[in-house]
């Protein structure tokens, strides 16, 4: 394995030298482009192992802090995130999920086998109303997935009715017996899940069916919140799924019923099933795991293309409703449960996804890491009463300056990091325009090692500083722990900006985000 500096010899190798191999990076603060909406940096939360028991949800009878069952802990940490959405109940089990069995009083609610993940039984402890409950107590807005595979239109037509509509009509009726008067209020609802395979292994043409159905049928009662829908997309790079939506919207655009997005499934997992370690890797395997991610974007570029034919407008968002980093599971914990760790390499992984995201912000306005807690790429980890943040939390803590802020057009040369047989692009950055006026600039630095001198021209821009954090690590396999939760975390950085130009030296392997003051 490569020797990947300390950030501590880092901090001694900074010197005057450093400046003849700077990076000229030049940002265009004058000409403000598209909008990247908040939705990008939407969040995940499957009935799926420790994801929401124990990890959102443990009961109000718990010792563990909580509201009504919901962790404490858990909410304050996400709320800093400014979490715009959040994806629930699946995934794969929104296609086996009949939600009848999850509302009223707890002894009435039907426990139920959860077929896909690990054969558990599903308590349904946790149901709408805990779920829209836990939603507003992070501050952010409902993304449903409907069952389209093992359900009915009736079925999600009455799931809309209990959640949207007021206490007049039979199931908002009984939502208000169930202790919530009020409507409340769904943002976006997915007519599905990846009914390609597990949500019913269907052809093109036979979902394409069930999406006319439940587009038209499943009506939001609560106008004060309007709701997308979001159809089934392609899983990667198969085409089929993609045209189908796109031929039929455009086919029936004047008929009484839309869709708004479609979905995109991509993970950076290399090959099935998952078996890339999360942990104790070598630097190639982590060059290896970020040449894999970089595939996100020509993947867009190519679903983009096709949905440009029919949409050329650009009215239908392409929402990147799973992405993130797959690897094998932890040692010792049920396979089924998709817990994994989280490192130092995937903060860099989802800062270059979300890099990826804003380049294609005038078509991708809405995606969902997978997930938000204890699966898969999570940002927080948890075991019983405690609780740790991820390398990848702080990347989005980091990132929340880019939320609704207008792209700026940023121009540089990204140099090259190789190792072994793997060749990437160096650094990566984007720039942004917040809505007080200010720059926002994240610096990607994919070496591991070396560290990286960026110079950025700010057009328009004499004088002032910079503020912001950088998230480094000892090693690019450093992780968070219980028992060392800060062995990753973020540290201040200040720069000033002196004649139109900002200078930053970043460590290898690094994150680095500021904004102007």
């Amino acid at each position: 394995m490569r020797r990947v500096c300390t950030l501590l010899s880092f901090m001694m190798l900074v010197g005057p030298a450093l400046g003849r191999d700077a990076i000229e990076v030049t940002v265009d603060t004058a000409h403000p482009g598209t909008k990247l909406d908040r939705h990008v940096f939407g969040q995940f939360a499957e009935d799926l192992g420790t994801g929401l028991y124990g990890g959102i949800w443990v009961g109000r009878d718990s010792a563990i802090p909580n509201t009504r069952g919901i962790r404490n802990d858990v909410v304050a940490a996400l709320r800093e995130l400014h979490v715009p959405d959040v994806r629930w109940p699946g995934g794969c089990y929104a296609d086996e999920y009949h939600w009848q069995d999850g509302v009223g009083p707890a002894s009435k609610r039907r426990p139920q086998p959860n077929f896909n993940w690990g054969g558990v039984i599903e308590s349904n402890e946790f149901g709408t109303d805990e779920f829209m409950d836990f939603v507003d107590q992070v501050g952010s807005e409902a993304y449903i997935s409907v069952n389209v595979g093992s359900g009915t239109v009736q079925e999600a037509a009455d799931w809309l009715q209990y959640m949207t509509a007021d206490a007049a009509t039979g199931w908002g009726k009984e939502r208000a017996a169930n202790g919530h008067a009020a409507p409340y209020k769904v943002a976006m609802l997915g007519l599905g899940n990846e009914s390609w395979d597990c949500g019913g292994h269907m052809s093109a043409a036979e979902y394409g069916f069930e999406l006319k159905r439940f587009a038209k049928f499943v009506h939001n009662w609560n106008k004060q919140q309007p709701m997308q829908k979001i159809a089934v997309g392609p899983g990667g790079e198969k085409t089929e799924y993609t045209e189908m939506v796109m031929k039929t919207w455009k086919e029936n655009a004047d008929w009484d019923w839309n869709i708004d997005g479609m979905s995109l499934h991509s993970y950076t997992v290399g090959h099935w099933p998952p078996s890339w370690p999360a942990t104790d890797f070598a630097e190639s395997d982590y060059a290896r795991v970020l040449k894999e991610t970089l595939k996100m974007d020509p993947l867009i570029e190519s679903h983009s293309a096709i949905m440009d034919r029919y949409d050329p407008q650009k009215k239908i968002s392409l929402v990147v409703d799973e992405w993130g980093a797959w690897y094998a599971p932890t040692k010792g914990s049920t396979p089924g449960f998709l817990q994994q760790q989280n490192s130092q390499r995937d903060a860099v992984l989802a800062a270059l996804n979300l890099n990826i995201f804003s380049r294609h912000a005038d078509r991708v306005r809405h995606t969902n890491i997978a997930q938000m807690v204890n699966v898969l790429q999570a940002m927080i980890l948890t075991d019983g009463p405690r609780m740790t943040l991820t390398p990848t939390y702080h990347v989005f803590r980091m990132y929340v300056p880019f939320q609704d802020a207008a792209i700026l057009p940023v121009s540089f040369s990204a140099g090259t990091y190789r190792v072994g047989e793997f060749e990437l692009p160096r650094i990566d950055v984007i720039a942004a325009k917040t809505a007080q006026g200010k720059i926002a600039i994240a610096i990607t630095n994919v070496d591991a090692g070396r560290p990286a001198t960026v110079e950025v021209e700010l057009k328009e821009l004499s004088s002032g500083r910079a503020e912001g954090e950088t998230l480094a690590a000892p090693k690019v396999d450093s992780i968070n722990t219980f028992d060392n939760p800060k062995a990753v975390a973020p540290k201040a950085v200040t720069a000033a900006i002196r004649k139109g130009r900002l200078t930053l030296t970043v460590p290898p392997a690094s994150v680095t985000v500021v904004t102007t003051q």
